[in-house]
């Protein structure tokens, strides 16, 4: 049996490599959960095992684990612990998210119909693919798309599945269920707004902000941060402080992803050149864009930007001009300039909170870090 004050020492140096490297810890946690959840989905059937295979490399084959980073922040800045029993569940509770983001991601590059996602082929173009080469039965993009839907779907009941089963108090769970719930019905309803703007014909700067709170702010950075607060116990007011700051520097993330979807670099991003506007994504970036056509009236970067919009063959030669309208009709600088907005006033409700340290440090390098970066 180990002395106490041995292994507290061996505690603390376990906690100094989590919060090092906080990605590969949470990666570890996602192989070993997810390693006993294919064990139990071979004993139902062998065929269902490689499916789930799939799942697991989309799971385990990338990402930045940016929720599961907010949500430990969060932990830590309402005083969470650092080591021991506790935050290993937190840890656990934390990675969760991962399988939420794996649903969401697996549902939206079928809805999108992408054809990649991270240099890899996305699930329903994987499971096409395998119909193909086993010449089953039947239409293989139907099989694709159908499998992508189960996947995606099992991915939202095992993060459920790994949030109870995280080992943290129940009502330290009762608490944290909160953000969960609203999490996962915002992220949904900003889904299906943006779904609906194109077919609407909604291109107001008003409905694609909108739609960045609910399907990105809110479900990326705000309520993972919520999540590990409320989960360590937070007070009202560090919960206020950390909901501002999430909020505005959720936004600000989006609208850096949205900059990164058409002026991307395809070795960097993993989707091709482009590929927002293939998708036919009215982003804010779009929207400014086509609101400072029409107060120009120029009709000819109406029509190109309208016509690229959703144009699954669109080549990279009109994929340029369509940048060089967006930085000329002046879309770029003014996402640019909210984004610098949202992040000050971000800091200043970080600044204002008195939260813990180093969490309160963390949060600010890690603001800078998903506002200001290149992939």
């Amino acid at each position: 049996m180990p002395v106490p004050h041995l292994a507290r020492e061996q505690a603390t140096a376990e906690d100094a490599v989590v919060e090092a490297d906080l990605p590969g810890r949470v990666q570890e946690t996602l192989a070993d959960y997810l390693r006993t959840r294919r064990t139990q989905s071979r004993e139902l059937d062998a065929a269902f095992a490689t499916a789930v295979d799939e799942l697991v490399r989309f799971v385990l084959g990338g990402g930045k684990r940016i929720r599961p980073t907010f949500a430990w922040w969060g932990w830590r800045a309402a005083g969470g612990a650092a080591d021991g029993p506790q935050a290993q569940a937190m840890l656990r509770a934390a990675s969760s998210l991962e399988l939420l983001q794996a649903c969401a991601l697996v549902h939206d590059d079928l809805i999108d119909d992408s054809d990649t996602r991270r240099g890899n082929p996305t699930v329903h173009q994987a499971f096409a693919a395998l119909h193909r080469h086993q010449r089953w039965n039947g239409e293989d993009r139907q099989f694709g798309m159908a499998a992508a839907i189960l996947l995606g779907d099992l991915a939202l009941a095992w993060a459920d599945d790994m949030l109870h089963a995280s080992g943290l108090p129940p009502e330290a769970m009762a608490r944290g269920l909160r953000p969960w719930r609203a999490m996962r019905t915002e992220v949904l309803a900003g889904q299906y707004l943006d779904l609906l703007g194109p077919v609407r014909g909604d291109e107001t700067p008003q409905a694609a902000l909108r739609i960045d709170e609910l399907k990105s702010a809110s479900y990326t950075v705000q309520r993972p941060l919520e999540l590990g607060a409320e989960l360590a116990g937070a007070d009202e007011t560090a919960l206020e402080a950390l909901r501002r700051f999430g909020s505005d520097i959720g936004v600000a993330f989006q609208l850096r992803d949205d900059l990164l979807g058409v002026f991307g670099d395809p070795e960097v991003t993993g989707k091709p050149a482009g590929d927002d506007l293939r998708e036919g994504k009215r982003t804010l970036l779009i929207a400014e864009a086509l609101e400072s056509a029409q107060g120009q009236g120029d009709q000819d970067a109406l029509d190109l930007l309208r016509g690229v919009l959703g144009d699954e063959n669109l080549d990279e030669k009109r994929v340029e001009q369509s940048r060089e309208a967006l930085r000329r009709l002046g879309a770029v600088d003014a996402v640019e300039r909210r984004i610098t907005e949202l992040t000050g006033t971000a800091m200043a409700a970080l600044h204002g909170a008195g939260l813990a340290e180093p969490a309160a440090s963390r949060l600010a390098e890690l603001a800078v870090a998903v506002t200001d970066r290149n992939r």
